[in-house]
Parts: structure tokens; sequence; C-alpha cells
């Protein structure tokens, strides 16, 4: 195989066919996060439950792997395993007056951020994978394993692909952030305290670019090519503890309405009961965007998402699943507790509501809106840990613009659309200091892919794998100090 560089995302001189390239950079690349995903980087919301040997290797096997990385690029660690690295940029043309290097040049103008994050979820059963979850297995041109997705697949391709532009003695256009999380799902704490880092050094970006979003297949219906989405925004995460108290007592003597009856009533209230639906702004702007490429009658319907707003959003909340949750704040009773014993009565009872608020509601009016479901003043509310859904960042910039051209470039078959971002993501912590901030994963995925994240059987395929690292070799070449 042939010597693996980025020259084929060369804006200026011509190179090898995606595919081609794709294959080339992702055979390369795939040992590294293979050995990436061997080590056990588990997030747990309690220390004693966190292995910190495995996070500790994680970070030394990286200048092993990426070498010119770690030579030519700062490196600052954050919040103690968060990793924060610094590309500077090229200096721009000075003012010939004052010898001033002009705006946006170098540091100067805002720099871009890549985000990605590097703890994963836990492997519950192991046994029922086909390939183990921390094997980092290489078979049949996949890749298997806990975090090939989610999200070490990102951070690999962003290091490989910086490694590859290095190796040309490539120096991009504006300073380069990398900012890997180590913490993302449970808390997303080391990207707050990052993002803070960087708005003490009066560091405003450019543009920041986290997971999310990806070259879904089987996604839309009607439409039967892939969809590059490109999240614009993203709901707020929201979980709420639910809980109902009682004298307990002993289970020979039960007494009706007890607290695991009531807890059980709300729960099935809240099934029964979803929120409103309706289409915000980034999802009709999402499906117009789609209407060239899909099939009749639904083009005609999507070319008009104004007009067809709420027949669309009633099709779609029928739907359920993915094409729901677009549409509405959704909520997912996941933990339940009761008696310790099984022969006792609970003196309380307690679930927790992981909800997702839908751009256009809030906390506090979902908060109402349960309350006023449930209809039970016995069964108490606790707000456990929340925030707002994302501020929605613009599709007719410049950095917008950058994301669709690498994209265009890299997948041609794929249609670039704005997306409501379902789940929560590290970047949400940057909205609050750069006014673009997006969020797309640049691989393939279809429906059974996506399935698979936090779930058993995760893996990339070594050819989309490399994709990402032609995506990211293109967004960083496509890079202009004057924007």
């Amino acid at each position: 195989m042939s010597p693996v560089t980025l020259g084929g995302m060369n804006q200026q001189t011509p190179g090898p066919e995606p595919a081609a390239a794709a294959l080339d950079a992702g055979s390369a690349a795939a040992p590294k996060l293979a050995r990436l995903i061997r080590y056990r980087t588990v997030s747990s919301r309690e220390p004693q439950d966190i292995d910190i040997g495995e996070f500790d290797a994680f970070i030394r096997a990286l200048p092993e792997l990426f070498p010119l990385v770690h030579r030519h690029l700062g490196l600052e660690r954050v919040n103690g395993y968060g990793l924060l690295y610094h590309w500077t940029g090229k200096p721009g043309p000075r003012d010939a007056a004052t010898g001033a290097v002009e705006a946006g040049a170098g540091g100067a103008g805002g720099p871009l951020v890549l985000m990605a994050h590097y703890d994963v979820v836990p492997a519950a059963r192991p046994e029922t994978w086909e390939h183990p979850p921390f094997s980092g297995e290489i078979s049949d041109g996949v890749i298997h394993g806990r975090g090939a997705l989610d999200d070490k697949g990102s951070l690999a391709a962003v290091l490989q692909a910086v490694e590859l532009l290095l190796a040309e003695d490539f120096q991009p256009a504006r300073d380069v952030y990398l900012s890997f999380g180590n913490n993302e799902e449970v808390s997303g704490v080391t990207a707050g305290v990052t993002a803070a880092l960087l708005e003490g050094r009066d560091i405003r970006p450019w543009m920041v670019l986290d997971e999310g979003g990806a070259v879904a297949t089987q996604a839309f219906p009607f439409v039967d090519g892939p969809v590059a989405v490109v999240g614009v925004t993203e709901k707020g995460v929201l979980d709420v503890e639910l809980a109902t108290e009682d004298p307990g007592g002993h289970a020979s003597t039960p007494h009706r309405r007890g607290a695991t009856a009531r807890l059980a009533r709300a729960v099935v209230r809240l099934d029964d009961n979803p929120l409103p639906a309706a289409l915000p702004a980034p999802t009709v702007e999402m499906f117009g965007r789609l209407a060239p490429a899909a099939r009749f009658p639904a083009g005609l319907v999507f070319g008009k998402p104004g007009v067809f707003r709420k027949p669309l959003t009633r099709i779609l909340a029928r739907m359920g699943g993915e094409s729901e949750a677009l549409t509405r704040t959704t909520v997912a009773v996941t933990q339940l507790q009761g008696s310790s014993a099984a022969n006792v009565l609970a003196s309380r009872a307690t679930a927790n509501a992981n909800i997702r608020v839908a751009v256009g509601d809030t906390v506090e009016g979902t908060l109402k809106r349960l309350r006023r479901i449930i209809r039970d003043p016995s069964v108490t509310l606790r707000l456990v840990e929340g925030n707002e859904p994302s501020p929605v960042s613009a599709t007719d910039n410049e950095q917008f613009a950058l994301l669709a051209e690498a994209i265009a470039a890299v997948f041609p078959d794929a249609v670039p659309a704005p997306y409501v971002m379902l789940g929560g993501t590290d970047s949400r912590r940057f909205t609050g200091i750069c006014d673009a901030v997006y969020r797309f994963a640049p691989f393939r995925m279809d429906r059974r892919a996506r399935a698979s994240i936090h779930a058993d059987n995760e893996c990339l395929g070594i050819q989309a794998f490399g994709e990402g690292i032609l995506f990211y070799g293109r967004l960083l070449r496509g890079l202009q100090s004057g924007q």
C-alpha cells in the first residue's frame, strides 16, 4: 500500500479518489485506534469506580502513536485528565505602518477548536458482544470495540489528520486547539473547565466542532441516499428524580396506593402522555435541504416544510424513535428503586427520568408540564442535573460553508443538512464563548451502527475511519486567515 498523505484533499492538487484515499488512510491508522480502544477508560460518577490507571496509560500511548503532534503542538492538562493541544497558525501580513500582525491570522480572529472525548460507557454484558468490547480487534475491514464510534474514533481521526499534515510541513492559517475530554459520558465538567480557561485568556473560538451528527443512512423516510447531518444545536439534558414515600411495613400486610404503586402510576402517566410536538427552525431547514434527494411525494412536502409544517410534525411524531425525537421533548424513565428486601414494603420509591429538552422548550417549563401530567402532589420532583437547549448556530456563515465544502469533498454522495442534536455533547460548554458551535462525526453510520453506540458490538469500518481522517484534513486545509 502506498504511503498515506492528505494530498488527495489538497484544494490545489488533485489526488486519489476519495474511496481509495480513505481506505489507505484508514488502513494505516486502524492499529492506532485499535490500541486506544483497548484502554478501559470507563466513566463513572463515583470516583472509586474509575480505573485511573487506564486513563494514565491512554495518555502515555498518545506520544508514541502520534509523535509529530507531540513534537510540534503544545499540550496542557486540564482538570487533571483533559487534554488541550495548541497548534499555532501562520503569522499574517503585517501593517506597513505599525508592523502589527493583521487580524484573522494566527491566533488573531479566533481559533478553530476540534473536540472529542476519550472516556466511554461500560460494556454491561461483554459475553453478548461478537468481539470482546475492549479487544480492539480488526477483522473483515472493521475495527471493533467500545469507543470506536463514541468517541475515540473521532479523537484518533483528528490526531492522525494533524499528524499527516505535520509530515507535509503544513501550518494552518489560524490557530487550532484540540480539546479532548475525559468525562463527557457522565458530566462534561472538563469541557466546562476548558471553555472557562480559554475565556480567561480572552480567546473566543472562530468555530467549535465536536462529535454529533454523522453521514447517516436509513435515518430519514423517503430519502435513500446518505445525509450528512450537522448539529447546529442540541437538546437540553435534564435528569429528574421522581420520589414517593410511605410508612412501609411487612409485605404480608400490604396496603393500597403504597409508594411503589403511586410511583408506577406516575411513570405510566408520563409514558401515556408525551409532551407536545413541534418542529423547530433547524429541523424545518433540514427538510428543505433534503427535498431534492427525497422520493416523490415526500420531495414536494420537504420542499415546502413551512407550508406542511403541521402535518409533517404529526407524521414524524407518530413514527417513533429518531423521527419522533426530532419533534418533542422526550422523557425516558431509566432507573427505578424501591424496597431493599423482598418481604419489605418500600418506605421510599424513586425513579430517574432522563429528559431531552427540545429547542424552544425550557427546563422550568418542562418541569411544570411533568407535574401537570403526573397529577399527584405526593410524588415529588427533584432536579438532579440539567441544562437548557443550546443556542442555534447559523448555517449562512463562513463556518458552515467550510463544513459543507469539506463534506462535499469527502462525501460527494451525501446531502449536508443542519439538524437538532438529540443527545448531549461537551460542545454545549463552549456556546458561551463561541457563536459557531457544530456537531458532526465524519463517519458513515447506518441504523445498526447508530444503534450500537452505548450498546453491544460498537465498531467502525476502516474505510469509514479513513474518510473521517480525510475530512479533518480537508477542514484544516480549508481554513482561511481572513475568515
